[in-house]
């Protein structure tokens, strides 16, 4: 019996393929479709995760005290500032300092509108946050109704951005009170505010006057060289009331990443999405293999009565599908990169392409494709050599 050539010295699947150059650039498009809106969404997610926890991962602490009914940064119930003194009592910690947090109605200087902000107030002693130029303008919040203003807000501000890096003040107002702004710094905008303002505990109180300020939004809890971080916490945790929570620096991150993600309908939303792309992917892809496999069953039954087996046809349409994977993905991915500098350029969130994504969108589409192949092979069975007599 004559041997059956092996699967690679035919590229049938090649063949087949781009034999319908129509066919195929409406796979590719489809393809690039499904993973342009797996991208986005997988994007977005990420940068609600990101663009939410940038000032917890830049906090200037190794331990987070909260209230247990805080939810958030922008929702952080006070609890009595005396818990500050009593962690500071503890052998092992360094400093116990407040952070207060709160939403203040601001005055755009530029445009003159009103939006919402994050205004945070801390001890002008030290920066509560690992930015340099807050750590560099600690001078100036000492000074009475003086704070300093993200540049990575989102907003008009060109010409406000422009007098400040030129070493200008600006004046405008917060909460009906005229401000100074002496100084600029870069954290960025979030799902959950627009920007953010950073001061002194004495202006925060000057502008917020119902705030008293014995009722804290978070204690930052410097420890001692050498000291474990999680060993503190659980001393800490023994001895405090309930009325606070403490928490390691990355807990305090993981509490925000985990609000989006199971307390808001937004991080479900993204996740959503990535399924519904994945959807539509397998069945654009279902639709041409399938279509290729019915225009060319007499060939498959022709290839049947030469001798070849049903598993070298089943391999013929996975080649396609691969195909189809990785050709589609190159537009996709190129054209979500192009939407991403898009969205970045205009809403200032923190939306890039990543390494790990395009693995993860590429594994994505190929098994996309792979189960649309395997779906679209039960034509198979019915390509019967003596169709073809």
């Amino acid at each position: 019996m004559k041997k059956v050539p092996k699967t690679r010295e035919i590229p049938l699947a090649w063949l087949q393929l781009s034999r319908e150059k129509s066919r195929l650039l409406v796979a590719m498009a489809g393809i690039a479709f499904a993973d342009m809106l797996m991208f986005i969404q997988l994007g977005f997610q990420t940068a609600l995760y990101d663009s939410n926890t940038r000032l917890h991962q830049k906090i200037n602490a190794d331990l987070v005290l909260i209230s247990p009914q805080g939810r958030n940064i922008v929702n952080l119930t006070t609890f009595p500032r005396r818990r500050l003194y009593q962690a500071l009592s503890f052998d092992g910690v360094a400093s116990a300092d407040p952070l207060y947090a709160d939403f203040v109605d601001w005055k755009n200087p530029q445009t003159q509108i009103k939006t919402s902000l994050l205004l945070l107030g801390f001890k002008p002693d030290k920066s509560a946050f690992l930015i340099p130029e807050v750590e560099q303008n600690l001078e100036k919040l000492k000074m009475p109704d003086v704070l300093l203003f993200d540049k990575g807000s989102q907003g008009k501000y060109d010409e406000t951005l422009a007098s400040l890096e030129q070493g200008k003040t600006v004046s405008t107002e917060i909460q009906e009170r005229k401000i100074n702004i002496k100084g600029l710094f870069l954290s960025g905008a979030s799902f959950a505010a627009d920007g953010n303002v950073i001061t002194s505990d004495l202006n925060f109180h000057r502008i917020l006057a119902r705030r008293h300020p014995s009722q804290v939004s978070a204690g930052l809890i410097k420890l001692k060289p050498g000291v474990d971080p999680q060993q503190m916490a659980e001393a800490l945790k023994l001895s405090l009331p309930n009325d606070v929570r403490v928490l390691t620096k990355a807990e305090f991150i993981q509490f925000e990443t985990q609000y989006w993600s199971e307390s808001t309908s937004i991080g479900f939303i993204f996740t959503l999405g990535t399924a519904i792309g994945f959807v539509v992917g397998v069945v654009i892809v279902y639709q041409i293999l399938s279509s290729d496999v019915a225009d060319h069953l007499a060939e498959y039954a022709t290839l049947k009565a030469m001798g070849y087996r049903n598993s070298y046809l089943l391999i013929v349409v996975f080649q396609e599908a691969l195909i189809l994977a990785l050709l589609g993905f190159l537009p996709g991915s190129a054209i979500a990169v192009g939407l991403y500098a898009l969205t970045r350029n205009a809403t200032n969130l923190p939306l890039f392409m990543t390494v790990s994504r395009a693995i993860t969108v590429l594994i994505l589409t190929i098994i996309m494709c792979t189960i649309s192949g395997a779906i679209a092979t039960k034509k198979l069975r019915s390509a019967d050599p003596a169709d073809i007599f």
